[in-house]
């Protein structure tokens, strides 16, 4: 989906980065300076891997597999983040923007069904100066957005006309759980605007006549032991202020990753009554369109 005043856009995302505002924290550093605020990422984008993918939800990775891009840092601190060497340690390499539009040239020369964007928000005005770069040269996969939905107002405003799929997580209910595992704050409040925004400009998931999303949202939620997610909560702001009709990705492959092992509950695998009574609650507040994904066990 190419919008006519792309170039607007990145001049714009530009400027945002003169005082950083893409993230909830709204850092205000001067990125195009080198000052690192959250996200520890400069002007410079960073990227640790590149290829297809093929354990996205279903209409997704589909048959060829969905075109990834795995950008390096993030401005949350989840002490459970299973690409931590990523987000939390910086593994990656610097590349240009029109080095990025080559990559995503190359998986639609490999038969990407889509784009899709992992952990992308701190590097929103590059993406969009590549995609610029990559729809002269004839890019027209759909873009996929997969993030933490941890973004400023500014940063889905940028967006809006761009992205095709919103994939976001809906990671927590109560803001004091945000902060203990996530360093989030105002995490809740966010997270629920975004939702709402990212519903309004792409609507509810279509899909195409061999099952491939074309357009719209599916939100991820993982299941954390004790309910730490709190999926009820997060289930009932779904169905009552986005859509009953809304597709919801229920995950429940969450195992101790990174620092978990230091923060109990966190310490362990979910068992499986903690997943069903996820699972509950989804169809208990009247939500019926998405997958459920449960892995292994604890007992």
């Amino acid at each position: 989906m190419r919008v006519s005043d792309i170039d607007k856009r990145v001049e714009e995302g530009y400027r945002v980065l003169a005082s950083c505002r893409l993230c909830g924290f709204e850092c205000e550093v001067n990125r195009l300076k080198g000052e690192k605020g959250k996200c520890r990422s400069g002007k410079e984008v960073m990227i640790s891997s590149c290829n297809l993918h093929f354990g996205e939800e279903p209409p997704i990775s589909g048959e060829k597999g969905s075109g990834t891009v795995f950008f390096t840092n993030c401005s949350l601190r989840c002490v459970y983040c299973q690409n931590y060497p990523l987000s939390q340690m910086g593994k990656g390499n610097k590349i240009s923007t029109l080095e990025l539009s080559e990559k995503f040239l190359d998986l639609q020369r490999k038969g990407a069904h889509n784009l899709n964007l992992v952990t992308p928000t701190h590097f929103i005005p590059q993406i969009l100066e590549a995609l610029s770069f990559a729809w002269d040269k004839g890019f027209s996969l759909p873009i996929v957005y997969n993030t933490s939905g941890y973004e400023s107002e500014i940063a889905l405003s940028l967006l809006d006309g761009v992205i095709d799929i919103y994939l976001p997580d809906m990671r927590y209910s109560e803001d004091d759980k945000a902060v203990a595992f996530s360093k989030a704050e105002r995490y809740v409040k966010i997270n629920q605007r975004n939702i709402r925004e990212m519903f309004r400009q792409a609507g509810n998931l279509k899909l195409d006549s061999s099952g491939l999303a074309i357009s719209g949202v599916i939100v991820r939620h993982l299941v954390l032991p004790e309910n730490v997610a709190g999926s009820l909560k997060t289930f009932e702001f779904l169905a009552n202020e986005v859509s009953d009709k809304v597709w919801v990705s229920l995950m429940g492959q969450y195992f101790p990753a990174y620092k978990a092992k230091n923060f109990p509950p966190l310490d362990r695998r979910i068992k499986r009554q903690e997943y069903d009574l996820a699972l509950g609650y989804f169809g208990q507040c009247g939500l019926s369109s998405g997958w459920a994904q449960p892995e292994e066990f604890s007992e």
